[in-house]
C-alpha cells in the first residue's frame, strides 16, 4: 500500500510513553546551542529544547534492512559506545551484526538548535530507515508531516529532520497502528507513504537514500524555522564544526582540578564533571536539572521525570564543582537560586529550569543549602558581590527561624518530621551566616542552633528500641523522627510507596545519621554513631558483585517490583550507589581509605559510564535487563550521584568533607553543645529540660503567656517581646526556673483575640543534689479566661 497524499489511519495510535531511563551518555555544546542529547541502546533518546525542562522526542533510531529480513538495531543491543576522552561527550556508536556495520557519531552543534547524526552503514544489499517519534512539549498529541524531509509540531515547538542525500520515501503515521515499525513488523518493508498525521501520538518514517551521510534534527518556534536550522546545519562544515564542540569541551575540562588517583577513578571523575556540566541549562544558566532522564520512562508518560531542579541536587552538584575547581560554574548556580527564591525565602519542592513550579511540599535542607553553598564560595573567595546575596541569606534564615527545625518533607521527599540529615544542614546553615547579621540577631541565631544541636539526638536517636533485640546495639539514629513532639521517636510514620505504610518511628533507620559526622557536629566514633553504622551495615547493606551497596531505609518502596515489573506507585527500594559514596565519606571522616566506595560506584554503571540512582538488588532477570549490582530502570544519570562521587574523591584526597565549615568545626568540636538557652515551639516542644539553662518561649506571632508555676494557682499574664528576625518570646532565667518544679502555660494571640486551645508543661531537671522537689499542685483548676 502506498499513499503520499492522504491522512495515516489509526489515530491517536497508542499512548505515549517516554525513553526507558537506562542512558549510555548524555551530551550538548558549551556554544550558543540549546540542544541537550540522551542515548540509549545506541540511538538517541530523548532530545531536549530549548532547555533541560523540556523533552521533545521520544526517540530517533535505525532499520536496516537486508535481503535476509530486517533489525531495528536499539533491539539487536549490539554495539559499543565511545568518546573522544571523558571529559568530551561527543558520542559516537557502533552498532554490528550478522552482515551489517553501522557507525553513528551524534554531535549537538555548538551554533544552532541542531543535532547531527554522521551516519555510515556498511554491508551488502544494505538499506537504512529513520524512525522519529516526536513528543513535543511532552504533549500527547502532536502534528506530523512526511515529503522531503520528516516534520512535526505542537504549538510553538516544531522539528525537522533532514537528511544531506535526502529520502526515497518518507511517512508520517501513529504509533502502533500506522507508524514505521509496524509497517516493518507486518510488512518486513516499508510499504506505508502517509503524508500527515494530525493530532496524535505520531511516529515519522524515512527511506534513505545513501547509506552514508548527515542527518539534522533541528528544533525552533515555527517549522520554517526548524527547517532553516536544519538545512543551514547540513551547509555547515562537519570537520570545523566538530572541532568547534570538542574544542570548547577540552577548554573547560583544562579548568578542572581532579585529585591525583588511579587511571580509572581519573576518568570516572573527568566523566562525572562532564555529566553535571552537561545538565547546565543555556538559557538559565546555573539551573541544573537532577536528570535529563524520566525514571521508569518507557512504561509511562511523566511530564516531569527528572528533568526539573531540585535545590537540594543542584546544590550538591555545585559543591561537587567547587570540589573539582570550578567555582565559577557554581556561583553561577547560587545567582541562579538566587533568581528562583520565593518571597517567603524557601524553594519550590522542585521547578522547571524557568523557576515555575511543579510538586508543592515544602523541604527545609532545600532552604538551607544554599547557605552551605553560599558559605563554600565565600570560603574559597568565589561568592559574587552585592545586596541580592545578602537579601537571599537574610530570606532563608528568616525562613529556617520561622519553621525549623521540623521539616514538612525529609529529603526523600516523603515525611515530615525530624531528620538528621536535615537538622545537620540547617544547623550549618545557621552557624555559617550568623555572622552576617547584628550581634543581637547573630546571638539569636546561634543560640537556636546550639539548642537545636543540643536536642538531635531527643528527636532521632532511639534507645532500646525493637531494631536492638539481636543486632548488639543498645540504641540507633532513626531515618526520620514523628512529628509529634511527644513522642518523637517512636510516634507512627507513613512509608510511601508501599501498602499500609504505617509504621513507628523506631522500626526504621536510614544513612541520614551519617552527615551527622559530614558537616562535623559529631564524633566518627561517638557510641551512638559507631551503634547506628553497625546496624545500616546489617540492615540495609547489600553486597553485590561489583561491591556493597545500601538501601535508603528499611522497608523502602521507591523502586521495582519483586519481579521487575517497574515501579508503579509501589515496589521494592532498591540500592543507591550515592548512598555508598555516603558510607565512603564516613570511612574518610574516620581515617581510612574510601577507595573501595569509590571503585564500588563505578562499578555500578551503566555502558558510557554513567552513574544511576538505583541498581538491581536481587537475583538477575535477563528479559528485563536486570542484574545485581548494575543500573536498575530509575534515573540514570542522576547528577546527585555523580557529585557524591566527586565529592568523596577530592574528601579521599584532602581528609576532609566538602559540608564541613570552619564555622561549624570551630563552634562545636564535633560534640553536642551544652546550649545556654532551649527555645520552646509548638513544633518542636519539650516536656522537660535541664533547670540550669535559660527558657524561651516562642512564636512567630505576637502572644500573651498566660502562665502558672507548677500549676493554675496562680497566674500571670506575660505579652511576649520583639525577637529577631520577626520572631516574639517569653523569657524564664535559670533563677526563675530555679524555684519551679514545673511551668504550665498556654498562649492567647491578642491580634487575632484566639487561644491555643490546649496546654503545655515544662518539668524542670534539678541536679541529683538538690533538694526535695515541692509537689506539683494540679493543673485542673486553670484560672478561667
Amino acid at each position: 500500500m502506498s499513499d503520499t497524499t492522504t491522512s495515516a489511519p489509526g489515530a491517536p495510535g497508542i499512548a505515549p510513553t517516554w525513553s526507558s531511563s537506562a542512558k549510555d551518555m548524555v551530551s550538548t555544546a558549551l556554544g550558543t546551542s540549546r540542544i541537550w542529547a540522551t542515548f540509549g541502546f545506541g540511538i538517541v533518546n530523548e532530545v531536549y529544547w530549548p532547555s533541560t525542562g523540556r523533552p521533545q522526542i521520544r526517540d530517533l533510531g535505525f532499520i536496516i534492512k537486508s535481503p535476509s529480513g530486517w533489525t531495528e538495531v536499539k533491539r539487536a543491543e549490539r554495539y559499543e559506545i565511545s568518546t573522544p576522552s571523558a571529559c568530551v561527550p561527543l558520542t559516537k556508536v557502533v552498532h554490528e551484526g550478522e552482515g551489517y556495520r553501522l557507525e553513528l557519531e551524534f554531535l549537538p552543534h555548538p551554533l544552532r538548535d541542531a543535532l547531527i547524526i554522521n551516519y555510515k552503514l556498511e554491508g551488502d544489499d544494505l538499506q537504512l530507515f529513520t524512525l522519529l517519534a516526536p513528543h513535543l512539549n511532552g504533549h500527547k498529541s502532536n502534528h506530523g508531516w512526511a515529503g522531503q524531509d520528516l516534520s512535526a509540531q505542537d504549538g510553538a515547538a516544531a522539528l525537522c529532520l533532514r537528511a544531506d542525500c535526502g529520502f526515497v520515501k518518507t511517512s508520517a503515521g501513529y504509533a502502533g497502528t500506522s507508524d514505521g515499525w509496524t509497517d516493518f513488523d507486518r510488512h518486513g518493508d516499508m510499504t506505508w507513504q502517509y503524508a500527515e498525521a494530525p493530532d496524535g501520538n505520531i511516529a515519522l518514517t524515512g527511506a534513505l537514500r545513501a547509506n552514508s551521510g548527515k542527518l539534522v534534527l533541528a528544533f525552533a518556534e515555527t517549522l520554517d524555522g526548524a527547517r532553516t536550522l536544519a538545512r543551514s546545519s547540513l551547509a555547515d562544515d562537519y570537520d570545523a564544526t566538530r572541532d568547534l564542540f570538542v574544542t570548547q569541551w577540552e577548554n573547560w575540562a583544562r579548568t578542572l582540578k581532579i585529585p591525583h588517583t588511579a587511571a580509572d577513578l581519573q576518568r570516572a571523575a573527568e566523566l562525572s564533571a562532564a555529566v553535571i556540566k552537561v545538565h547546565e541549562d543555556r538559557t538559565y544558566a546555573g539551573a541544573i536539572v537532577a536528570s535529563l532522564s524520566v525514571p521508569w520512562g518507557s512504561s509511562h508518560d511523566d511530564p516531569g521525570g527528572y528533568h526539573l531542579v531540585w535545590t537540594r541536587d543542584t546544590v550538591e552538584a555545585a559543591l561537587a564543582l567547587i570540589a573539582v575547581g570550578q567555582t565559577e560554574d557554581a556561583a553561577r548556580t547560587l545567582t541562579y537560586l538566587i533568581g528562583t527564591q520565593a518571597e517567603n525565602g524557601s524553594w519550590a519542592q522542585n521547578y522547571y529550569p524557568n523557576g515555575t513550579g511543579y510538586w508543592s511540599g515544602s523541604q527545609l535542607d532545600e532552604v538551607a543549602l544554599p547557605l552551605l553553598l553560599m558559605a563554600k564560595l565565600k570560603a574559597s573567595d568565589a561568592l559574587p558581590q552585592g545586596l541580592p546575596v545578602d537579601q537571599m541569606v537574610r530570606a532563608a534564615v528568616n525562613f529556617i527561624v520561622h519553621n525549623g527545625p521540623m521539616t514538612d518533607q525529609d529529603r526523600w521527599e516523603e515525611n515530615a518530621g525530624a531528620s538528621p540529615f536535615t537538622l545537620a544542614v540547617t544547623i550549618c546553615a545557621l552557624v555559617a551566616t550568623a555572622q552576617m547579621f547584628d550581634a543581637e540577631t547573630r546571638d539569636y541565631i546561634l543560640s537556636l542552633a546550639d539548642c537545636w544541636n543540643e536536642r538531635i539526638e531527643s528527636w532521632t536517636y532511639s534507645v532500646g528500641g525493637p531494631l536492638c533485640q539481636g543486632n548488639d546495639v543498645d540504641g540507633y539514629y532513626l531515618r526520620i523522627g514523628a512529628p509529634d513532639p511527644a513522642a518523637p521517636t517512636t510516634g507512627e510514620i507513613m512509608v510511601r510507596n508501599v501498602e499500609n505504610g504505617m509504621r513507628p518511628a523506631d522500626e526504621m533507620i536510614g544513612t541520614e545519621f551519617l552527615f551527622l559526622v559530614r558537616t562535623g557536629l559529631r564524633q566518627p566514633d561517638d557510641p551512638k554513631i559507631l551503634n547506628t553504622v553497625r546496624l545500616v551495615d546489617r540492615l540495609l547493606r547489600v553486597d553485590t558483585p561489583n561491591g556493597p551497596g545500601y538501601r535508603r531505609y528499611n522497608g523502602d518502596g521507591y523502586g521495582e517490583h519483586a519481579d521487575g515489573r517497574p515501579f508503579d506507585g509501589t515496589g521494592i527500594g532498591r540500592l543507591w550507589p550515592l548512598l555508598t559514596g555516603e558510607r565512603g565519606h564516613y570511612a574518610v571522616t574516620s581515617g581510612q581509605s574510601a577507595v573501595p566506595e569509590l571503585e564500588t560506584m563505578i562499578k555500578m554503571t551503566g555502558p558510557g559510564g554513567l552513574i544511576p540512582e538505583q541498581v538491581w538488588d536481587a537475583a538477575p532477570i535477563p528479559q528485563l535487563r536486570l542484574a545485581p549490582g548494575k543500573p536498575s530502570g530509575s534515573a540514570m544519570p542522576l547528577v546527585w550521584a555523580h557529585g557524591e562521587f566527586l565529592k568523596l574523591l577530592a574528601a579521599e584526597a584532602s581528609g576532609r568533607p566538602a559540608e564541613l565549615l570552619d564555622e561549624v568545626k570551630s563552634r562545636y568540636s564535633a560534640k553536642a553543645p551544652r546550649a545556654a538557652q532551649w527555645h520552646w515551639r509548638a513544633n518542636s516542644a519539650f516536656e522537660t529540660m535541664p533547670a540550669d539553662r535559660t527558657l524561651m518561649i516562642e512564636c512567630g506571632e505576637p502572644f500573651v503567656l498566660h502562665w502558672g508555676a507548677d500549676g493554675w494557682d496562680e497566674v500571670t499574664d506575660t505579652p511576649s517581646t520583639p525577637l529577631p528576625l520577626g520572631m516574639h518570646g517569653v523569657s524564664f532565667s535559670a533563677g526563675q526556673i530555679a524555684k519551679m518544679a514545673a511551668l504550665v502555660f498556654t498562649f492567647h494571640f491578642p491580634e487575632r483575640d484566639a487561644w491555643a486551645g490546649h496546654d503545655d508543661r515544662i518539668a524542670f531537671e534539678k541536679p541529683a543534689d538538690d533538694a526535695a522537689k515541692p509537689a506539683l499542685k494540679s493543673p485542673a483548676k486553670k484560672k478561667q479566661r
